[in-house]
């Protein structure tokens, strides 16, 4: 069994920065592929970017690419999506996901575990 705890979030003007974590717990962790969603009110979970189980591949939505980028930490247990640039449409909660397997995917459907959301705010 896995859990993700995250961290971070918050309220931000636009064009500010925010840094979320997400660490997992179990054995297994290391090996599990990740990734990060978002959900704005009345819309459906969308796609933000997703990591590879060793941190070499990583892969972004057309929306944030070039303002956000998405690391892991396997000796923490830790992946951490960092958000520069940020605009008022990046308003949304945000989860961690983790995939029993050593490759992403950007189907919501196909991760296993979620983290608890974290709000993020960006006002105009």
């Amino acid at each position: 069994q896995v859990q993700l705890v995250q961290s971070g979030g918050g309220s931000v003007q636009a064009g500010g920065s925010l840094t979320l974590s997400c660490a997992g717990s179990g054995r297994t962790f290391s090996r599990y592929a990740m990734g990060w969603f978002r959900q704005a009110p009345g819309k459906e979970r969308e796609f933000v970017a997703a990591i590879n189980w060793s941190g070499s591949r990583t892969y972004y939505a057309d929306s944030v690419k070039g303002r956000f980028t998405l690391s892991r930490d396997i000796a923490k247990n830790t992946i951490y999506l960092q958000m520069n640039s940020l605009k008022p449409e990046d308003t949304a909660v945000y989860y961690c996901a983790g995939r029993d397997n050593l490759v992403f995917t950007i189907d919501r459907n196909d991760y296993d575990y979620w983290g608890q959301g974290t709000q993020v705010t960006v006002s105009s």
